[in-house]
């Protein structure tokens, strides 16, 4: 198999119509599957337009409550809306690599299992470190079937910079997942 892998010169928004082309490409080729990261929303409203009237499963997972601030939610009941009234599905849960364990760094200091892998998959890019994130988050909640390849959208501050094929697995069996293919990520990160 031969795929053109798209390596942008930096990292960010300004990527995220090539993204959206290279989903759509995959959605056509058959894959059913694609879980989104966004924060406020509108990446995942921008791919949800982008996919409009393709066959497709479309995950948006954001930010858990209290990411930014305490007791607030990153997306906007506003935005959860018009995300759903799309036909996407939107996840809010702990970000898998975060959890209690930066609580413990922060007041113990050290470092911790989930830190060193959240690092170790930042050497491919921010991007690539939340892919692996999200799809297990929506593979914990259901919204995806374990074992299926699905596209994972990522990127780098806002919007999507990333594009990878990866076999979904849930959280607790982490070590099964595979990033199979990694069609776009910023060169410079």
């Amino acid at each position: 198999m031969i795929r053109q892998v798209d390596y942008f010169d930096k990292a960010g928004k300004d990527n995220t119509q090539r993204c959206i082309e290279i989903v759509g490409a995959l959605v056509d080729e058959g894959f059913k599957h694609v879980v989104v990261a966004t924060t406020g929303g509108r990446t995942g409203m921008v791919f949800a337009k982008g996919l409009q009237g393709k066959e497709v499963n479309l995950v948006a997972v954001t930010h858990n409550m209290g990411f930014g601030k305490p007791n607030e939610d990153e997306c906007s009941p506003e935005a959860r809306r018009e995300l759903e009234a799309l036909g996407v599905k939107v996840f809010t849960g702990t970000i898998l690599t975060r959890s209690i364990e930066r609580s413990l760094m922060e007041k113990h200091k050290g470092i911790y299992p989930a830190y060193i892998v959240a690092e170790t998959l930042r050497l491919f890019g921010q991007g690539i470190k939340v892919i692996v994130e999200i799809v297990m988050e929506a593979c914990d909640a259901g919204l995806i079937p374990e074992g299926a390849d699905v596209i994972a959208v990522a990127g780098t501050g806002r919007g999507a910079d990333t594009v990878a094929i990866v076999r979904a697995h849930p959280s607790n069996r982490f070590l099964d997942l595979r990033i199979k293919q990694i069609l776009a990520k910023p060169s410079e990160f």
